[in-house]
C-alpha cells in the first residue's frame, strides 16, 4: 500500500495506492477508509487483490485539503476530473460508496465515455418521493453528550454491531478516527445539508447516460439509505440488472457483509 499526496491546480489530495491491473477508482463514504479508518479495510483490500486501487480522500478529508469555491456535486465532478488527469486516467472502473456512490454517479453520466464499469453502495443522490435519506447531521449530535448508539444503527446494521462499536464508540474514540469522522460530517454538510438531504433532484433523469455495466449493491438493513434508492439506481441504469442485496447489513454494507460484497465485485469487475 502506498500514500501520496497528489497536486492539483495548488490543492492537495490525499490518495492510498495498492495492487497492479486496470485502475479502479474507490471514493468514500461514512464509516470507511478516510471517512472514519486511516487504511484500507477487507472489502478494499479484496478490491486491490485484481485490479490497481486508487481511493483520494473527499476535499476536507483525511488530509486533503478543502474546495476553495462551490460545493455542488459540479464542484465537486470537476475536483475529481482534474484529479484523474493529474493520475493520467483516462478511462478505469469505479466505485463509490454513500456520498462517494453519489458522486461516482454524478461522474459516470457526465463523462460515460471514462467509466468503464460502475459499482455503487448505499449510494445517496437520488431525489425519491416518499423515501428519504436520513438526518445524519442530527444523530451526528451524541445523546447525553456521550451517546452515538442512534448515528450507529443509522450507518451499521443495529448498534451494537462489532463495527460500529468499535468506529463510532460512546464517548471519546480515538483522537484521529474521531478527527476524520468530524471531518466527513462537514464535507457531507457542504454537498448534502438540504433537507431532505443528500440529493440531486436532476440525477435521476440523467442515469439514462451511464450506460456502462452497473452493479448497485446494499444492505438489507440500510437505515440511511432506504433500499428503494437501490431500485431507482438499478432501474435508471441501462446497464444494472436487479440490486445485490446483502443480508444482515447496514449502511455500511460492504464492511459488515465484506466477504459477500468483495465476491460480488470481484466477479463484476473481471465480467
Amino acid at each position: 500500500m502506498a500514500r501520496r499526496v497528489v497536486d492539483i491546480a495548488g490543492r492537495d489530495v490525499a490518495v492510498i495506492e495498492k495492487g497492479d491491473g486496470e485502475p479502479l477508482v474507490y471514493l468514500h463514504g461514512y464509516a470507511d477508509v478516510h471517512g472514519v479508518a486511516g487504511d484500507l479495510l477487507p472489502f478494499h483490500n479484496a478490491l486491490a487483490a485484481g485490479s490497481r486501487l486508487i481511493a483520494p480522500a473527499h476535499p476536507g478529508c483525511s488530509g486533503s485539503a478543502e474546495l476553495t469555491g462551490g460545493h455542488t456535486p459540479e464542484d465537486y465532478v470537476f475536483h475529481y476530473l482534474e484529479l484523474f488527469d493529474a493520475l493520467g486516467l483516462k478511462d478505469f472502473n469505479l466505485v463509490g460508496h454513500c456520498v462517494g456512490g453519489w458522486l461516482a454517479a454524478e461522474i459516470a453520466v457526465r463523462h460515460p465515455e471514462k467509466v468503464k464499469r460502475l459499482g455503487l453502495i448505499g449510494a445517496t443522490g437520488l431525489f425519491v418521493s416518499g423515501q428519504y435519506i436520513g438526518d445524519i447531521f442530527m444523530h451526528s449530535q451524541p445523546e447525553r453528550g456521550i451517546d452515538y448508539t442512534t448515528l450507529r444503527h443509522m450507518l451499521f446494521s443495529s448498534s451494537d454491531c462489532e463495527l460500529a462499536q468499535r468506529y463510532y464508540p460512546n464517548g471519546r474514540g480515538d483522537i484521529d478516527e474521531e478527527v476524520r469522522r468530524y471531518e466527513m460530517l462537514r464535507m457531507g454538510s457542504f454537498i448534502g445539508f438540504k433537507p431532505p438531504y443528500f440529493y440531486n433532484r436532476s440525477l435521476v433523469d440523467r442515469l439514462h447516460r451511464a450506460t456502462m455495466p452497473a452493479l448497485v449493491a446494499w444492505g438489507a438493513d440500510d437505515h440511511m439509505v432506504p433500499l428503494a434508492h437501490a431500485q431507482a439506481y438499478a432501474s435508471g441504469l441501462p446497464g444494472a440488472g436487479d440490486p445485490l442485496v446483502l443480508p444482515g447489513a447496514g449502511h455500511a454494507a460492504h464492511l459488515e457483509a465484506s466477504d459477500a460484497a468483495a465476491k460480488a465485485f470481484a466477479a463484476f469487475l473481471k465480467a
